[in-house]
């Protein structure tokens, strides 16, 4: 371990500023002859993708595995904890020391983009599994970064927003999984969110950043701001210690010059140093050169984990007893744009390289060898026109990319690269293998239809792009650029401009795209196709469906409709998905609806299928472990971390979400997700916590340690559950606290929760406990949590919505002064 004080003695006062902001956009500096080493960061939390790679940059493919959503799906604390640690062993492969993971924001809406980046609307439960997540980590000498605090919920306007949250409903819900991390796992790092809170930004508020996070919970880590979020000079005295990316706007040489200034006292640098340099020391950064970046393949144990955790994530809706499928089915039309093209992962910076990956019409075949499995795709899904090289018009050979060092694509190419499709981004500030400054390229290839008919041919642009087709020019975004607006590349792209082409299944379609990158942080373009007439393709997917033994529909949303920097406008299903559903159920009484989605959709179809599975963004191995659970090799072990409302109008936030002129009121208060629901009484479609079994478990009558609670006790509860079918299989047993009647708390809360795995016929005892925090809210008029007297309800269940069994507790309350253990 290196002496961290004594380095603080010899840095220089610029070597120190220069300490506290980003060298590049995933490095800090290093101090050489000090032996003070870069410390590279990656984003996660899907999995470490590595300072130079990204999707359509190009790099390593990174194991990906299933979204924050899916692993609370799990509800495995251990099972979390794995995962996070295979995700840290790549962070290391790739010569990185911290990982920005995990998100522990909450599921306020089920529209906010990056809900899938996330746990729950449970606080505990994101707190809990951010915590098992954490420990995985770090466990393997990676620094945690749980993220972003506090109050980003929604993509909508997040640099500037003003999140207008009363302190009740901060503590209770939204500071709380943040709490409950720091307390469990104790994360290296912390990052601050984009918006303000109450009109404050995060990054210039010492009573977030020093008095809660640092003096009331005891975090001894880093704080560093979210990519290029707000901050100044002063936001060192506010608790701040590294700006990102860099250059430095803020710190680095400002802060210097604050210092020679006498505007900033200089203890005010070192101690913003001092953590830097302690949390890079803890995790032995400071004994050795930056890390190698050697990236490193899976091994089979890792694969095998990641099929793992998929498959319980799976959340079985609904089963009238088609599932498992019965040895005796001979065909299975397998129907749904998401069929034979997964999505495995949402859009922004938890997007990962990913490995190849079986698609689920593969992954049936594969364990179905002697049963027909025929597909057919229904309908189109992509926001954006589908990218040519995948989807209808696959690229056997990809396309070989010529790179010019102007922008004419004059002289000789300076390098030749090979891509599977027509999708290219570059980012400046990243790097990866395109070239800096501005160049032109030249893609070619030969894309091969899979289908006949018209077809509209779309390029998006942020650049200079022209697109030949068998020779001919029918997209020119050199003479006829479009206008700005579009959604990829982070909204850098422009509008699509479009042209109609007629081909034919199996005839080869030569593709030629001219290229010039002028001067923009982030440049690219995107060739895509979209099917003009969807009715034929709904005609043909019913008439594989007509006839078959079974019919499986996957549909759901994608990367792009899921995505940070935008959120949904609507919970349906994109394109004509909902309208497939019923037409294949219609003829096929035996149809089974996988929806591929990682937050809630509109299911107002539910009731006329067979069965209903909830899948997520499951990661790699998401197709073969949902195969699994199809054909009840595994068990659907997951339950839901977040409610499916009925219709959006049902949501709590409904009518106060995205927010508009700069603030976004979080008027529901404490009553959000599940609270909500049950306090206007409003049933949901699937309530929190549900999920089916193929087996049945009897959940029996709880055990308490005491009939009375006082201030600073713990209630051991012990709860009696038995495997009373014939299958294995699982069961979350969850305890909810009914406080007595108040209109100014919620009908229930869940405050603590343990899986459960049972054989046929075995039983065991489920061990449970509630301690100060699980009867107290706060009240802010007094600044603290507060126990009322009175007989409260322990409430065990196996979903919000499924209390089988209920004892009651007195508690003799009294004001506590909020140093307990959060979620105790």
């Amino acid at each position: 371990m290196a002496d961290v004080e004594a380095l603080i003695d010899a840095l220089s006062l610029d070597e120190k500023a220069a300490l506290t902001a980003g060298e590049d956009f995933f490095t800090t500096p290093a101090v050489e002859r000090l032996g003070i080493p870069k410390i590279r960061l990656t984003d996660g939390p899907n999995g470490a993708r590595g300072v130079d790679a990204f999707p359509g940059v190009g790099g390593a493919a990174s194991s990906c595995t299933p979204c924050a959503t899916a692993l609370a799906a799990t509800w495995d604390e251990a099972l979390v904890s794995e995962v996070g640690a295979v995700i840290a062993r790549e962070a290391l492969d790739r010569g990185c020391r911290v990982l920005l993971a995990p998100t522990l924001n909450l599921h306020r809406s089920p529209l906010a983009g990056r809900n899938f980046e996330c746990f729950s609307e449970d606080p505990l439960l994101a707190g809990r599994l951010g915590a098992a997540y954490v420990a995985g980590v770090q466990g393997e000498g990676v620094i945690a970064t749980i993220k972003h605090f506090v109050g980003n919920d929604a993509e909508f306007e997040r640099m500037t927003i003003s999140s207008e949250i009363d302190e009740r409903t901060l503590r209770e819900l939204y500071l709380l999984p943040f709490e409950i991390a720091v307390k469990r796992a104790a994360p290296l790092a912390v990052m601050t969110a984009y918006n303000r809170v109450n009109g404050r930004w995060l990054t210039q508020r010492p009573d977030f950043l020093n008095e809660l996070l640092r003096d009331e919970w005891g975090f001894d880590g880093v704080v560093m701001t979210d990519w290029f979020g707000m901050t100044e000079t002063a936001s060192i005295a506010a608790g701040l210690d590294l700006e990102m990316p860099g250059p430095a706007r803020a710190f680095g040489p400002a802060l210097a010059k604050e210092v020679e200034s006498g505007a900033l006292p200089p203890a005010a640098v070192d101690t913003a140093v001092r953590r830097l340099l302690d949390v890079w020391n803890r995790v032995g950064a400071l004994d050795s050169p930056s890390a190698t970046i050697a990236p490193a393949p899976p091994t089979p144990t890792d694969i095998a984990l990641l099929r793992r955790a998929a498959a319980q994530s799976v959340v079985l809706l609904a089963n009238d007893g088609t599932l498992p499928i019965d040895a005796a089915v001979r065909r299975i039309a397998v129907v749904g744009p998401n069929a034979d093209r997964p999505r495995i992962m949402g859009g922004g910076a938890a997007s990962v390289v990913p490995p190849p990956h079986l698609s689920f019409v593969e992954a049936l075949r594969s364990a179905l060898p002697d049963v027909e499995v025929v597909h057919q795709r229904g309908c189109e899904v992509d926001r954006n026109a589908t990218v040519l090289g995948t989807g209808i018009f696959q690229a056997p050979a990809g396309f070989e990319v010529d790179v010019f060092d102007n922008l004419d694509l004059a002289g000789e190419p300076i390098q030749r690269e090979r891509v599977d499709e027509l999708r290219m981004m570059c980012v400046s500030f990243i790097g990866g293998r395109w070239p800096e400054g501005d160049f032109s390229l030249r893609a070619r290839g030969t894309v091969v239809p899979a289908e006949s008919g018209e077809f509209e041919f779309a390029l998006s642009q942020a650049g200079r792009t022209r697109v030949r087709l068998d020779g001919e020019v029918v997209l020119d975004g050199v003479t006829d650029p479009p206008p700005p607006g579009g959604t990829d590349f982070f909204g850098m792209a422009s509008r699509e401009l479009t042209a109609r082409r007629s081909v034919s299944a199996g005839v080869p379609v030569d593709v030629v795209v001219e290229y010039a990158k002028v001067a923009t942080p982030i440049a690219g373009f995107r060739v895509g196709s979209r099917t003009v007439e969807i009715d034929p393709l709904i005609d043909a997917a019913v008439a594989a469906a007509t006839g078959a033994d079974l019919a499986v529909v996957v549909v759901g949303t994608t990367e792009e409709w899921e995505t940070e920097t935008r959120d949904r406008e609507t919970m349906e299903l994109p394109g004509r998905q909902a309208e497939l559903i019923r037409a294949v159920a219609a003829v096929n009484p035996r149809t089974v609806v996988v929806v591929n989605a990682g937050a809630p959709v509109d299911m107002e179809w539910a009731e006329e299928v067979a069965a209903v599975v909830q899948c997520w963004f499951g990661g790699q191995e998401m197709a073969p472990a949902v195969v699994d659970v199809l054909l009840g090799e595994s068990e659907p072990g997951g339950r839901l971390p977040t409610t499916i409302p009925r219709r959006l109008s049902d949501n709590p936030s409904y009518g106060n979400f995205p927010g508009e002129a700069g603030r976004v009121t979080y008027a529901e208060g404490v009553f959000m997700g599940y609270r909500g629901y049950e306090h206007r009484n409003v049933e949901p479609r699937f309530a929190f916590g549900h999920g089916m079994s193929y087996t049945t478990i009897d959940v029996g009558t709880p055990t308490v340690s005491e009939s009375t609670f006082r201030r600073g006790q713990t209630l051991r509860v012990e709860v009696p559950v038995t495997n009373t079918g014939t299958r294995p299989g699982s069961e979350v047993v969850q305890l909810y606290v009914v406080p007595p009647a108040s209109a100014e708390r919620p009908v229930k809360e869940l405050k603590d929760f343990a899986r459960v795995w049972l054989e046929p016929g075995e039983s065991t005892r489920v061990d449970l406990s509630v301690g100060d925090r699980a009867f107290a809210y706060w009240r802010s008029q007094s600044g603290g949590w507060t126990l009322d007297s009175g007989r409260y309800e322990l409430a065990i269940g196996a979903a919000s919505d499924r209390i089988v069994a209920r004892c009651e507790v007195e508690v003799v309350g009294e004001q506590e002064n909020g140093t307990h253990e959060a979620g105790a």
